[in-house]
Protein backbone atom coordinates (compact mmCIF):
# COMPACT_ATOMS: atom_id res chain seq x y z
CA UNK A 1 0.00 0.00 0.00
CA UNK A 2 1.20 3.60 -1.17
CA UNK A 3 2.01 5.40 1.69
CA UNK A 4 0.12 8.96 1.59
CA UNK A 5 2.10 11.54 2.60
CA UNK A 6 -0.60 14.05 3.16
CA UNK A 7 -2.37 12.46 5.75
CA UNK A 8 1.05 11.91 6.98
CA UNK A 9 1.16 15.81 7.11
CA UNK A 10 -2.57 15.78 8.38
CA UNK A 11 -2.28 13.42 11.18
CA UNK A 12 0.73 15.40 12.17
CA UNK A 13 -1.02 18.65 11.86
CA UNK A 14 -3.61 17.56 14.32
CA UNK A 15 -2.07 15.83 16.61
CA UNK A 16 0.73 18.79 17.34
CA UNK A 17 -2.28 21.23 17.50
CA UNK A 18 -2.91 23.49 20.03
CA UNK A 19 -5.71 22.23 21.42
CA UNK A 20 -3.76 18.89 22.20
CA UNK A 21 -0.29 20.14 22.79
CA UNK A 22 -1.36 23.06 25.32
CA UNK A 23 -3.18 20.97 27.82
CA UNK A 24 -0.80 18.05 27.58
CA UNK A 25 1.56 20.30 28.84
CA UNK A 26 -0.41 22.08 31.49
CA UNK A 27 -1.42 18.30 32.83
CA UNK A 28 2.46 17.91 33.24
CA UNK A 29 3.37 20.89 34.77
CA UNK A 30 -0.27 21.04 37.38
CA UNK A 31 0.39 16.96 38.29
CA UNK A 32 3.84 16.20 38.10
CA UNK A 33 4.96 19.92 39.66
CA UNK A 34 1.96 20.51 41.87
CA UNK A 35 0.15 16.99 42.28
CA UNK A 36 0.31 17.29 46.01
CA UNK A 37 -1.82 20.52 46.50
CA UNK A 38 -5.51 20.39 47.04
CA UNK A 39 -6.31 22.66 44.52
CA UNK A 40 -4.52 20.65 41.75
CA UNK A 41 -7.39 19.55 39.52
CA UNK A 42 -8.84 22.89 40.11
CA UNK A 43 -6.43 24.35 38.14
CA UNK A 44 -6.37 21.61 35.64
CA UNK A 45 -9.79 22.69 35.08
CA UNK A 46 -9.55 26.46 34.37
CA UNK A 47 -6.39 25.19 32.27
CA UNK A 48 -8.31 22.79 30.54
CA UNK A 49 -10.99 24.86 30.03
CA UNK A 50 -9.02 28.06 28.32
CA UNK A 51 -7.10 25.59 26.34
CA UNK A 52 -9.01 22.97 24.63
CA UNK A 53 -12.49 23.36 25.59
CA UNK A 54 -13.25 26.93 24.90
CA UNK A 55 -11.03 27.02 21.51
CA UNK A 56 -12.99 23.47 20.63
CA UNK A 57 -16.39 24.92 20.70
CA UNK A 58 -15.39 28.42 19.68
CA UNK A 59 -14.13 26.66 16.53
CA UNK A 60 -16.69 23.99 15.93
CA UNK A 61 -19.61 27.20 16.67
CA UNK A 62 -17.76 29.30 14.42
CA UNK A 63 -17.72 26.45 11.24
CA UNK A 64 -21.16 25.38 12.02
CA UNK A 65 -22.46 29.06 11.17
CA UNK A 66 -19.91 29.78 8.29
CA UNK A 67 -17.78 32.05 9.85
CA UNK A 68 -14.87 30.06 9.39
CA UNK A 69 -13.79 27.35 6.22
CA UNK A 70 -12.20 25.16 7.87
CA UNK A 71 -11.35 24.13 11.78
CA UNK A 72 -7.49 25.03 11.43
CA UNK A 73 -8.98 28.44 10.02
CA UNK A 74 -6.62 28.67 6.97
CA UNK A 75 -7.51 32.04 5.95
CA UNK A 76 -6.08 34.75 7.61
CA UNK A 77 -9.35 36.87 7.30
CA UNK A 78 -10.98 34.84 9.12
CA UNK A 79 -8.69 34.60 12.45
CA UNK A 80 -9.34 38.04 13.77
CA UNK A 81 -12.74 37.39 15.97
CA UNK A 82 -11.88 33.59 17.12
CA UNK A 83 -8.04 35.17 18.61
CA UNK A 84 -10.26 38.09 20.09
CA UNK A 85 -12.62 35.92 21.74
CA UNK A 86 -9.75 33.57 23.21
CA UNK A 87 -8.48 36.60 24.57
CA UNK A 88 -11.21 37.02 27.02
CA UNK A 89 -11.34 33.16 27.88
CA UNK A 90 -7.71 33.32 28.87
CA UNK A 91 -8.28 36.42 30.77
CA UNK A 92 -11.75 35.39 32.33
CA UNK A 93 -9.48 31.88 33.05
CA UNK A 94 -6.50 34.38 35.04
CA UNK A 95 -9.41 35.76 37.13
CA UNK A 96 -10.60 32.48 38.00
CA UNK A 97 -7.32 30.97 38.74
CA UNK A 98 -6.09 33.70 40.89
CA UNK A 99 -9.38 32.77 43.31
CA UNK A 100 -7.40 29.61 43.82
CA UNK A 101 -4.55 31.23 45.06
CA UNK A 102 -1.93 28.49 42.71
CA UNK A 103 1.49 28.62 42.30
CA UNK A 104 2.47 31.98 40.67
CA UNK A 105 3.78 29.97 37.25
CA UNK A 106 0.11 28.86 36.89
CA UNK A 107 -1.56 32.33 36.77
CA UNK A 108 1.44 33.96 34.58
CA UNK A 109 0.66 30.97 31.88
CA UNK A 110 -3.19 32.20 31.47
CA UNK A 111 -2.12 35.92 31.76
CA UNK A 112 0.66 35.82 28.89
CA UNK A 113 -1.92 33.47 26.77
CA UNK A 114 -3.63 36.21 26.99
CA UNK A 115 -1.07 38.64 26.08
CA UNK A 116 0.56 36.47 23.77
CA UNK A 117 -3.25 36.15 22.28
CA UNK A 118 -3.32 39.99 21.58
CA UNK A 119 0.45 39.69 20.03
CA UNK A 120 -0.83 37.17 17.60
CA UNK A 121 -3.97 38.91 16.98
CA UNK A 122 -1.86 42.09 15.77
CA UNK A 123 0.31 40.11 13.46
CA UNK A 124 -2.60 38.86 12.07
CA UNK A 125 -3.70 41.75 10.55
CA UNK A 126 -0.78 41.54 8.18
CA UNK A 127 1.00 38.61 8.53
CA UNK A 128 -0.07 34.60 8.96
CA UNK A 129 1.86 33.54 11.30
CA UNK A 130 1.40 29.86 12.84
CA UNK A 131 -0.18 29.35 15.86
CA UNK A 132 0.35 25.71 15.62
CA UNK A 133 4.41 26.27 15.91
CA UNK A 134 3.65 29.03 18.80
CA UNK A 135 1.97 26.72 20.98
CA UNK A 136 3.99 24.17 20.73
CA UNK A 137 6.88 26.01 21.43
CA UNK A 138 5.51 28.14 23.67
CA UNK A 139 4.33 24.60 25.57
CA UNK A 140 8.01 23.65 25.47
CA UNK A 141 8.86 26.84 26.86
CA UNK A 142 7.16 26.29 30.12
CA UNK A 143 8.05 22.49 30.16
CA UNK A 144 12.16 23.87 30.07
CA UNK A 145 11.07 26.39 33.33
CA UNK A 146 9.44 23.57 34.95
CA UNK A 147 11.51 20.24 34.29
CA UNK A 148 15.16 21.60 33.04
CA UNK A 149 16.86 21.04 29.91
CA UNK A 150 15.08 17.39 29.43
CA UNK A 151 12.20 19.19 27.85
CA UNK A 152 14.10 20.70 25.10
CA UNK A 153 13.94 17.03 23.56
CA UNK A 154 10.47 18.05 22.37
CA UNK A 155 12.16 20.60 19.90
CA UNK A 156 12.94 17.76 17.88
CA UNK A 157 9.80 17.48 16.48
CA UNK A 158 9.74 21.31 15.52
CA UNK A 159 10.90 20.02 12.17
CA UNK A 160 8.35 17.74 11.52
CA UNK A 161 5.41 20.13 12.68
CA UNK A 162 6.90 22.38 10.30
CA UNK A 163 6.97 20.33 7.76
CA UNK A 164 3.58 19.28 7.65
CA UNK A 165 2.10 22.64 7.72
CA UNK A 166 4.02 23.52 4.83
CA UNK A 167 3.17 20.70 3.00
CA UNK A 168 -0.25 21.31 3.66
CA UNK A 169 -0.11 24.88 2.47
CA UNK A 170 -0.95 26.08 5.84
CA UNK A 171 1.74 28.14 5.82
CA UNK A 172 5.42 28.94 4.24
CA UNK A 173 8.74 28.59 5.61
CA UNK A 174 8.74 31.90 7.24
CA UNK A 175 5.55 32.01 8.79
CA UNK A 176 6.27 28.32 10.65
CA UNK A 177 10.35 29.48 11.38
CA UNK A 178 8.43 32.62 13.02
CA UNK A 179 5.90 31.02 15.15
CA UNK A 180 8.50 28.66 16.70
CA UNK A 181 11.18 31.16 17.72
CA UNK A 182 9.17 33.81 19.02
CA UNK A 183 6.79 31.51 20.88
CA UNK A 184 9.64 29.93 22.42
CA UNK A 185 11.21 33.07 23.17
CA UNK A 186 8.60 35.12 24.38
CA UNK A 187 7.27 32.71 26.80
CA UNK A 188 9.93 31.51 27.98
CA UNK A 189 11.24 35.52 29.10
CA UNK A 190 7.91 36.80 30.20
CA UNK A 191 7.10 33.58 32.60
CA UNK A 192 10.68 34.06 33.69
CA UNK A 193 10.39 37.41 34.53
CA UNK A 194 6.88 36.33 36.32
CA UNK A 195 8.00 33.64 38.76
CA UNK A 196 11.33 35.44 39.41
CA UNK A 197 12.83 32.29 38.85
Amino acid sequence: MQFDLHRFADFISWVISPVVVAPLAYYAIVMQGYGSDVNSMSYLMVLFFSSTLAPIFLISGLKKIGRITDFNISSREQRFFPLLVLVAVNALGYEFMKHLHPPKLLTGILFFNSVNMIFILLITLQWKISIHLFTFSSSVALLFIQFGSVALCLLLFVPLLMWSRIYLKAHNLMQTLVGGVVGFGVMYSELKWWTGL
